[in-house]
């Protein structure tokens, strides 16, 4: 299990498979969301994430293959695009300083 302070976060990249339609929709939202706190928002494929990224979110079917090529980086799962809970974590560890674990 890996774990992070919210106050260490500074890039988050959104990780995803194939397509990089819906990484891109949730990239942008989570930037806007994370813009008054300086952290960086960046999408990716899951094969080429990169070793710079302090978390990584991405598809609940996608955290093996995450998991695989991140080493001790924090890897969360979300299963919707909209209004994932995950998100909310993400946005509350780094606001409020709190641990984030995987």
């Amino acid at each position: 299990m890996s774990s992070i302070d919210g106050s260490a976060i500074k890039k988050v990249v959104i990780a995803c498979d194939a397509g990089m339609g819906s990484s891109v929709m949730v990239a942008s939202q989570l930037a806007k969301r994370l813009k008054p706190y300086s952290v960086s928002v960046s999408h990716t494929p899951v094969n080429d994430i990169p070793e710079d990224a302090d978390v990584v979110l991405c598809q609940a079917t996608l955290l093996a293959r995450a998991r695989k090529s991140t080493g001790d980086t924090v890897v969360l799962g979300f299963q919707s695009f909209l209004g994932d809970p995950v998100f909310d974590r993400v946005e509350a560890a780094i606001r409020d300083g709190g641990s984030l674990d995987d």
